[in-house]
C-alpha cells in the first residue's frame, strides 16, 4: 500500500439483518481525500442472492441505499417496515453531530427524527422496541450555556467547571462531567417527534436494550457511592417513562451491552471483574453474565470461561438468539463466533479460522457477520444451516492495487521457553529489506488477522515488518495478559526480542544491521524503553507514548488507576518509566503526539524531546493540531497521509531501502 491507497480502503460496520432474514444492511466507511473527511453510506445486501440462471456473487447484488454524508448505525425494526439509523450532515459544527432517521424499507424519503435543537451534541445508535412503535437511544446532555447551547457564548467564555471527581474527562470526547449522556425513547412516528428523557441526574447512562414485551428498559450506569474512584458499575431496568427504576446486578463487575432473553425473565450483559477494590483490572477477561430480569441486586452468574474466552468483537450490542447468546472473543489473533447456550454450557463454534469477526446480527436463522483478514478490511458473510457465504466484495478495488501483502505466522519462544506469537509483513523483492519491529498498544490487545494499514505501507515502500503479541498482550488467557505487571519494560522486551530473532533467522532477505523500532501507546512505551536498554536498533519512532510514569498518573484521564495497575507504586513507577533511561538513548528518535491526546497527555513527548534534545541526540517531534490518541486510526484524513509522510521520511533516512 501507499498512504493514498487509504482512500481506497472501505470498512463496514455491524450488519442489521431483516426479520425475514432476507436482508442486510451495513454503514460502509471511507476517508475523502478531497473533502478531508469520512463518508459513510448504507448498502443493502441480500443474504441469498440469485439471478436469472442461479446464484450470483453476492458483490454483484449489493448495492448503496443512501448517499447522506455520513450514515451510520442501521437498526431494522421488528416488524421489517423501517430501518433506522445515524445522519450526520456535513463534516464540521452541528451538521457533524449525528441525528436519527427512520426510512420505509418498501421506498420513500428518509425522515428526520430527533434535531439538533433537541440533541446539540447528537443523538446515539438507535434500538426498537420489539413492538416496532418507539426508538430508544442514548444522547449526551450538555449543561445550560456550555457546548454551544447559547450561541452568544464562545467556548472561552464558559463559566468555570467544578471539578470534585476523578473520573471528569476522557480521551476524544473532552470534559464529561458537564455533558452526561441520558437514555431517551421516542415516537418516530409522530408528526413532531418529542424525545423522552428516561434517565436523569449527575451519571453516565450507555447500552439500552428493550425486554420483549416493549415494557422494559435495560441500560448500564455507575450509581453507587464509590463511582468516582472505582471501575465498578450496574445493569438497571425501567419502564419506558423511567419510572421504578431498579438495580439488578450487585456492583462487583465492570458491565456493558445488556439484552433481555427470549422470554424477558433474564439479562445477558458484558461484565469483567475488578476486585475487591474496584481497580484490579489488569488483564481481565470481559465474559458473558446473566442475571435474572427481577432480581434486586442480584448475583451475576458468569456463562463464558474466564480464564480463557476474552470478549473481542465490535458489534456494540449483545445478540440474542433462539438457542442461545452470540460472543465474539479474541483468539491468538482471531476473534472467533461462538454461540453460548442459555444455561453457559460449552459454546459452539460458529466462524473461526484465520479472521476476526468484528460485528455481527440474525435473524430467522440467518446470520451475517463482518469479517476481516490479514489482507481484508472487512465483508459480509452469511451462515445458514452451517453453509457459509461471502456477500460483499467491499475491498475490491484496493485488492485490484495488488499491493497489499498477506501476513505471514511466526512462532518461536522466548529465552525462559515461552511461546511467543507474531506476524511478517514482507514487502516485494529479493531484499535485502530493512526490518521495522512494530509494537501494538494496549497492552491488553492484539494484533492479528485484520487488515493493518501501518504494516501494509510500510511493506509497501520496502521495509520487512515484525509484529506480534508479547506477553501482556491479550487473547491467549488471562495469565499471559497479566505477566507484566509491575514489571513491563523487560517482560514485554524478551518476547518481542526473540520475535524478531526468530524473523531473521528464517528469512535470510531481511537485514539485522538495518533494523528499526516503533510503535503506539504502549507500543511507544517500550519503543522508549528498548532504545534505551538495547544496542540493537538504527533508529526508532516513538508515538503518543506513556515516557513517564509519574506525571501519566495525574495528567492521563486513565493515568489515576491505570499507572499503579501496571506500574505499581511511585518507586516501581519511576524506575519502570521509560523516561528513567533517556540518558542511554542515542539512537535517532522520532517522536509525535497530538495537541488533544488526553490518554497520553502531550507532556509526555515533551518531556522525552526535551531530555534528548539537551543530551544532542538527533530528534524531531511531529506534533499534530486538533488531534486525540486516536490519530493513526481515525484522525483527519490529511493528517494521517501527513504522518505516513513522515515515518517513511525518517525511516529513508535511517533505514534506506534498496
Amino acid at each position: 500500500m501507499k498512504p493514498a491507497d487509504l482512500g481506497l480502503l472501505r470498512t463496514p460496520g455491524t450488519p442489521t439483518v431483516s426479520p425475514d432474514g432476507r436482508t442486510a444492511v451495513v454503514a460502509v466507511t471511507r476517508l475523502d481525500l478531497e473533502a478531508d473527511a469520512y463518508r459513510g453510506q448504507l448498502w443493502t445486501v441480500p443474504t441469498e442472492p440469485t439471478g436469472p440462471t442461479g446464484p450470483t456473487d453476492g458483490a454483484e447484488t449489493a448495492r448503496p441505499l443512501t448517499h447522506g454524508w455520513n450514515d451510520q448505525a442501521p437498526a431494522f425494526s421488528p416488524d421489517g417496515r423501517w430501518l433506522a439509523f445515524l445522519r450526520a450532515a456535513g463534516k464540521s459544527g452541528k451538521e457533524a453531530r449525528p441525528q436519527l432517521y427512520v426510512l420505509p424499507t418498501g421506498g420513500g424519503d428518509a425522515r428526520q427524527v430527533t434535531t439538533v435543537d433537541q440533541h446539540p451534541l447528537g443523538a446515539g445508535a438507535p434500538v426498537w422496541s420489539p413492538d416496532s412503535t418507539r426508538l430508544a437511544y442514548v444522547a449526551r446532555v450538555p449543561d445550560e450555556g456550555r457546548y454551544g447551547t447559547r450561541e452568544d457564548v464562545a467556548p472561552e467564555q464558559e463559566p468555570p467547571r467544578r471539578i470534585t471527581s476523578l473520573r471528569y474527562r476522557l480521551d476524544g470526547v473532552g470534559f464529561v462531567l458537564d455533558r452526561r449522556p441520558h437514555v431517551f425513547v421516542v415516537d418516530p412516528f409522530h408528526a413532531e417527534p418529542a424525545s423522552l428523557q428516561v434517565t436523569s441526574g449527575d451519571f453516565d447512562h450507555a447500552d439500552v436494550a428493550w425486554s420483549p414485551g416493549s415494557d422494559l428498559l435495560a441500560f448500564t450506569s455507575a450509581r453507587h457511592a464509590g463511582r468516582d474512584r472505582d471501575l465498578r458499575s450496574d445493569v438497571f431496568v425501567c419502564t419506558p417513562d423511567g419510572k421504578d427504576p431498579r438495580q439488578v446486578t450487585d456492583t462487583t463487575l465492570s458491565v456493558g451491552q445488556p439484552a433481555f432473553g427470549p422470554d424477558g425473565r433474564t439479562v445477558y450483559f458484558l461484565g469483567s471483574e475488578v476486585g475487591p477494590s474496584g481497580l484490579d483490572f489488569v488483564a481481565r477477561h470481559t465474559g458473558l453474565y446473566a442475571v435474572p430480569a427481577d432480581a434486586a441486586e442480584g448475583t451475576p452468574s458468569r456463562l463464558t470461561a474466564a480464564e480463557t474466552l476474552q470478549h473481542g468483537d465490535s458489534t456494540g450490542r449483545t445478540v440474542v438468539t433462539a438457542d442461545g447468546v452470540l460472543f465474539g472473543h479474541e483468539n491468538r489473533g482471531a476473534v472467533d463466533l461462538a454461540l453460548v447456550p442459555f444455561d453457559g454450557g460449552e459454546p459452539r463454534p460458529v466462524l473461526t479460522g484465520q479472521r476476526q469477526t468484528v460485528g455481527f446480527d440474525a435473524a430467522a436463522g440467518v446470520l451475517v457477520a463482518t469479517v476481516t483478514t490479514g489482507d481484508s478490511a472487512g465483508e459480509l458473510v452469511a451462515v445458514r444451516d452451517g453453509t457459509e457465504r461471502v456477500l460483499t466484495a467491499f475491498g475490491a478495488d484496493l485488492a485490484r492495487t495488488g499491493r497489499v501483502r498477506a501476513p505471514e505466522e511466526l512462532d518461536t519462544t522466548a529465552p525462559d521457553g515461552y511461546p511467543v506469537h507474531g506476524w511478517l509483513v514482507r514487502p516485494e523483492g529479493p531484499g535485502p529489506h530493512p526490518v521495522l519491529l512494530l509494537i501494538h498498544g494496549g497492552p491488553f490487545a492484539q494484533y492479528g488477522w485484520t487488515l493493518l494499514d501501518e504494516a501494509q505501507v510500510y511493506a509497501g515502500a520496502g521495509y520487512a515488518v515484525v509484529m506480534g503479541n508479547p506477553r501482556g498482550s491479550s487473547g491467549y488467557g488471562q495469565a499471559h495478559g497479566a505477566a507484566i505487571r509491575y514489571d513491563v519494560g523487560e517482560r514485554s522486551a524478551a518476547d518481542l526480542h526473540a520475535l524478531l530473532d526468530h524473523a531473521l533467522a528464517t528469512h535470510p532477505e531481511l537485514d539485522a544491521d538495518r533494523t528499526g523500532v516503533m510503535g503506539g501507546s504502549h507500543g511507544g512505551f517500550m519503543t522508549t524503553w528498548l532504545a534505551g536498554h538495547s544496542d540493537r536498533f538504527r533508529a526508532a519512532i516513538s508515538e503518543r507514548a506513556v515516557n513517564a510514569a509519574d506525571s501519566f498518573t495525574g495528567s492521563s484521564d486513565i493515568g489515576w488507576y491505570f499507572a499503579e495497575g501496571y506500574y505499581g507504586d511511585a518507586d516501581r513507577r519511576a524506575w519502570m518509566s521509560p523516561l528513567a533511561a533517556a540518558g542511554d538513548i542515542a539512537i535517532p528518535m522520532l517522536i509525535i503526539h497530538s495537541e488533544h491526546d488526553w490518554r497520553c497527555p502531550v507532556e509526555q513527548a515533551q518531556r522525552l524531546f526535551v531530555a534528548l534534545k539537551l543530551r544532542g541526540v538527533e530528534t524531531e517531534l511531529l506534533l499534530f493540531p486538533g488531534e486525540g490518541h486516536e490519530l493513526s486510526r481515525s484522525g483527519l484524513p490529511s493528517h494521517r497521509i501527513a504522518r505516513f509522510d513522515a515515518i517513511l521520511d525518517w525511516w529513508e533516512r535511517h533505514l534506506r531501502t534498496s
